[in-house]
């Protein structure tokens, strides 16, 4: 995607159609520490200041039951073919 002379950039339509963004539409851009995230006005972005506020509001409050980041990506992803398991 380029940005214009005029610092602009075409929304995908896909994109388009996910967020209901219409001619007239609203956006907000969210500025985040790896990016920015496009919002529609109203939607649960226009509650959050940016990405990272919104990332440390909800630190912690995911249950992974006891397995470390390794043993619940590997639980997600299930068992691997291309390595030997014993």
């Amino acid at each position: 995607m380029r940005v214009t002379e005029k610092g602009q950039v075409t929304i995908p339509k896909d994109i388009r159609d996910r967020l209901d963004i219409k001619p007239g539409s609203e956006v907000n851009f969210v500025v985040a520490e790896a990016g920015v995230m496009l919002v529609k006005n109203g939607d649960a972005g226009d509650a959050f200041e940016d990405f990272d506020a919104w990332a440390k509001s909800v630190e912690g409050t995911f249950d992974t039951h006891g397995m470390t980041s390794d043993e619940y990506v590997d639980w997600l992803r299930g068992p691997r073919d291309d390595l030997d398991h014993p």
